[in-house]
C-alpha cells in the first residue's frame, strides 16, 4: 500500500551547546552543519528504540514515532523550499525468521522532483535500530551511528539540495527493517521498478559518523565506499563478455565509486575516499544490495574504522569495556564531511544528463580505435575517456559533440575506453565502459 500522509507538529530538536556552535561556525552556510547533524541524531536516539518490531503507534517511543519524526523533517524542508519536496510513505507486510508473525515495513520518502520525473538519484540510510538479540524490540537501542548517522545525513542533504532545481529527481529515504533483512530497501527497489524509475545512482549511508574504531584506532581522514565490479544481474555470458573486454573494474557501480572518489578530491578539507572493491564488508550487507540485484548503480558509504563494541550491542559495561551505540562515540565534524561528499555527488549527477546506455569500440588489428555511442537527451557534448589497461583510473579525455570519434594511436588491445555525457552547465554523467563490437 502506498499513501501520502500529513503529519502533526515536529518533535523539537535539542538546543545546541556552546561547543556545538563553535564547531558549526567552521561550516559555511551552504555546507553541512555538524550542529544540525548532531541534533537529528539526538532526536532519533531519543525514541529509545527504533526496532522494526517495536511500537508503531506510541507517539514518543519506537519505530512509529521515529518514522513520523522523519516525515515531519522532510515536510518542514519542503515548506521552506516552497513545496519542492513532497513526503510519501510506502509500506508492505513482510514475514521472515526475524519477524515470524509478520510486520508492516514502512519507508519514509522525501521526493524532490526534477525536470525529468523518471530519472532518479536516491540517497538513503536506515532508521531502525537493534541490540545484541535482533529479536529484542523493547530494550533501549539508541542506534546513534548505526544508523541515525545515515538518516541525519539524508536530512541534511535534503536541506542543502532543496535550494536548487535539478534535471533528475532526488529521492531521500529513511529505510525501515534493514536489521530484519534489508526489507525496506527491497520495498523501495521494487517500487522503483514498478514506477519505471531510471536510477542514475543509489547512495547508501550506513555507519558514517565515528572516527575512533575498535581498540582505539583513530581514522578521521577516510571514508570507505563499497561497490561491485561484475554486476549482480549479469548472467554467465554477460560476465564472460565483461571479462573479455577487461571491464571487471568498470561496471556501473564501480564507475559510481570512482566518480565519488574524484568528486571528494575537490572538496577542501574533506576526506579521502577509499574505493573498496567489493559490494560490502566481508560477509555482510546493506540497503544498496536490493538495488544491485535489480541492476541499478549503487554503493555503500561507511566509516574508515568500525567500532564493533558500539554496534548491535546491549547497553552495558563488562570488565571495563563499555558497549552500546551511543551518541557520545560519534564525531559530527567527520559526519559533516561524509555528508558533503554525498551532497556534491548528488548535485553533479542530478544536474548531468544520464550516462550513455552503451559504448562500442572497434579497431582490432589497428593502432586506432573507433568509439561510438547512442545520443543522450540533454547532452551538449560527450567526454571520451581512456587509459592504459594496466591502470584503474582514467588518465586522458577528449570532448566531442557528435556520437562517435576515432582515437588515433590509441590501440584497443592496450587501452580501456569509456564515454560520459556532459550537460550545458558542465555537469558530467558517470562513465560508461566501452566494449568491442566483434570477438575473435
Amino acid at each position: 500500500m502506498i499513501a501520502i500522509l500529513l503529519f502533526a507538529a515536529a518533535v523539537a530538536h535539542p538546543l545546541p551547546s556552546a561547543a556545538d556552535r563553535a564547531v558549526d561556525r567552521a561550516a559555511a552556510p551552504d555546507r553541512p552543519s555538524p550542529t544540525r547533524l548532531k541534533a537529528s541524531v539526538a532526536s532519533l536516539v531519543g525514541f529509545g528504540t527504533r526496532h522494526t518490531l517495536s511500537s508503531a503507534t506510541d507517539p514518543k517511543r519506537g519505530i512509529g514515532a521515529a518514522r513520523t519524526w522523519a516525515a515531519q523533517q522532510f515536510e518542514a524542508i519542503g515548506r521552506d523550499c516552497g513545496g519542492c519536496i513532497t513526503v510519501e510513505r510506502i509500506e508492505r507486510r513482510f514475514t521472515g525468521p526475524r519477524a515470524p508473525a509478520g510486520v508492516v515495513v514502512q519507508d519514509v520518502l522525501g521526493i524532490q522532483r526534477g525536470r525529468d520525473p523518471n530519472r532518479v538519484v536516491i540517497v538513503g540510510g536506515h532508521i531502525d535500530s537493534r541490540v545484541t538479540d535482533v529479536m529484542t524490540a523493547t530494550s533501549d537501542a539508541p542506534g546513534a551511528n548505526d544508523d541515525a548517522s545515515g538518516v541525519a545525513l539524508v536530512l541534511e542533504a535534503a536541506r542543502l539540495l532543496s535550494k536548487r532545481r535539478f534535471d533528475a529527481t532526488i529521492v531521500y529515504v529513511a529505510f525501515s527493517a534493514e536489521e530484519q533483512g534489508l526489507w525496506g530497501a527491497e520495498l523501495l527497489a521494487d517500487t522503483a521498478q514498478q514506477r519505471g524509475w531510471r536510477i542514475t545512482a543509489m547512495l547508501n549511508n550506513d555507519i558514517v559518523g565515528n572516527t575512533i574504531g575498535q581498540g582505539g584506532v583513530v581514522d578521521a581522514g577516510r571514508v570507505r565506499v563499497f561497490s561491485e565490479g561484475i554486476r549482480a544481474v549479469e548472467d554467465l555470458p554477460q560476465q564472460m563478455r565483461r571479462r573479455g573486454d577487461g571491464g571487471e573494474d568498470d561496471g556501473p557501480s564501480r564507475a559510481l565509486a570512482k566518480a565519488i572518489d574524484g568528486i571528494a578530491t575537490g572538496i577542501p578539507g574533506g576526506l579521502d575516499v577509499v574505493v573498496d572493491r567489493r559490494p560490502d564488508r566481508c560477509g555482510r550487507g546493506g540497503d544498496h544490495e536490493p538495488f544491485l540485484k535489480r541492476g541499478y548503480p549503487a554503493v555503500r558509504f561507511s566509516v574508515g574504522a568500525e567500532n564493533w563494541d558500539a554496534q548491535h550491542q546491549d547497553l552495558r559495561t563488562e570488565k571495563g569495556v563499555v558497549y552500546g551505540d551511543t551518541i557520545d562515540r560519534m564525531d559530527f565534524a567527520y559526519l559533516a564531511k561524509v555528508t558533503a561528499i554525498n551532497v556534491a555527488t548528488i548535485a553533479r549527477l542530478a544536474a548531468a544528463p544520464a550516462a550513455p546506455d552503451t559504448v562500442t569500440l572497434s579497431g582490432d588489428l589497428s593502432r586506432d580505435t573507433e568509439v561510438s555511442w547512442p545520443a543522450v537527451p540533454g547532452a551538449v557534448r560527450y567526454r571520451v575517456h581512456w587509459r592504459p589497461n594496466d591502470s584503474a583510473t582514467w588518465s586522458n579525455a577528449r570532448d566531442v559533440t557528435g556520437t562517435q570519434t576515432t582515437l588515433t594511436q590509441v590501440p584497443v588491445d592496450d587501452s580501456f575506453i569509456g564515454v560520459s555525457a556532459v550537460g550545458a552547465d558542465g555537469s558530467e554523467s558517470l562513465v560508461t565502459f566501452g566494449g568491442r563490437a566483434t570477438r575473435r
